[in-house]
């Protein structure tokens, strides 16, 4: 576990001495708390089909999503019965969970230094998947990428959601501050 006490993420020192600045200066912001900042982090993994048929995949859905955070992950469930997917009400669907402070900049540092230049044929994210609030939102085909993910030990690749949550007012804002974090952008 971080002791927050006594750590700053790199990714945070580097908003706070030169980021922060920087985006006052591009927007010209009178006030430094004016500057969009990272918010939170959610992940999500959705086990579909595979959960329907062993409830046990969204057990695993779970632990791997936890090792990955290095937060608790939370199981998501079902909360309506849909009889053409065999679903019912109560049923685990996959595991989700929100990382805030410490925890979002260790995740979003080795998501971009570490895992996206794992990506088989990686060309960028698309600079598009904004939702026009300043929050970003991507997906990965595969969960292994991830190096705390033993690929030898891994029953079922998983899909993983990624939403990345800021204080920007528009999205141009939200898109200079992910570039500051050197956001790998295909356009």
């Amino acid at each position: 576990m971080l002791d927050t006490a006594t750590y700053t993420p790199r990714l945070k020192e580097l908003y706070d001495t030169t980021i922060r600045a920087a985006l006052k200066e591009e927007f010209g912001y009178k006030n430094a708390m004016q500057t969009p900042a990272l918010e939170k982090i959610v992940l999500n993994i959705g086990c579909g089909r595979a959960a329907v048929k062993d409830s046990k995949k969204a057990k695993s859905a779970v632990e791997d999503l936890t090792l990955i955070a290095g937060q608790q992950a939370v199981m998501t469930i079902a909360k309506n019965s849909i009889a053409g997917f065999r679903v019912r009400e109560g049923m685990p669907m996959g595991a989700k969970v929100t990382l805030r402070g410490a925890r979002m900049y260790e995740f979003m540092d080795r998501l971009i230094t570490i895992a996206m230049p794992r990506i088989r044929d990686f060309r960028g994210v698309s600079g598009k998947s904004f939702d026009g609030r300043g929050n970003y939102a991507m997906g990965l085909k595969e969960h292994i990428v991830f190096p705390e993910i033993d690929f030898d030990k891994v029953d079922e690749n998983w899909g993983m959601d990624i939403v990345i949550a800021t204080t920007a007012k528009t999205d141009a804002e939200a898109k200079s501050l992910l570039k500051a974090f050197n956001m790998p952008f295909n356009s």
